[in-house]
């Protein structure tokens, strides 16, 4: 029984060596230490290669456009601040403006209405001339017209009442 038992043992202990073997997942001889070093190195190429020169280019980028974004703000700032001076300057010309307009209406008005009154004093002195020259006229038609009347009268008066009467 002692033999059978040994032989049992045996023949495990070879099945378990033999179970143990096959189904090993990693292999810890020299390949393993070899496949790390190999990952070493191809991180440290690509790293060397491709991450630090795309890294630069990436930060280049970063900085153009911070660059180019500051610029811009300035820029828009700039335009800002020239835009608001335009606007001032515009408004106050318009005030200049508007009161210039209403300065030279108040004196066009102003020589208008002295124009007017002047064409109007004309017109009146013309009209008073005028009626001076009439009532001269008159005067003088009726100086001219008083003998005829007056010799008229008299020839009315001699027919009506006789040479005799009229003296």
């Amino acid at each position: 029984m002692i033999s059978q038992w040994s032989l049992l043992l045996t023949t495990a202990v070879a099945v378990v060596e033999e179970v143990e073997e096959k189904g090993k997942l990693f292999d810890f001889d020299a390949t393993l230490p070899l496949m790390m070093i190999q990952l070493v190195v191809l991180v440290l190429v690509l790293d060397a290669l491709f991450y630090k020169p795309l890294g630069k280019v990436l930060d280049d980028r970063a900085d153009y456009i911070r660059g180019g974004l500051g610029e811009a703000k300035a820029r828009l700032a700039e335009a800002e601040e020239l835009k608001t001076k335009y606007e001032t300057e515009l408004a106050q010309t318009r005030r200049e403006a508007n009161t210039v307009i209403a300065t030279a209406k108040a004196d066009a008005q102003k020589i208008a209405a002295g124009q007017i009154a002047e064409t109007q004093q004309a017109a009146q002195v013309q009209r008073e001339q005028a009626q001076q020259e009439i009532d001269k006229q008159k005067q003088s038609a009726f100086a001219a017209l008083e003998p005829q009347i007056e010799a008229l009268s008299r020839q009315i008066l001699t027919k009506l009442l006789g040479a005799e009467l009229v003296k």
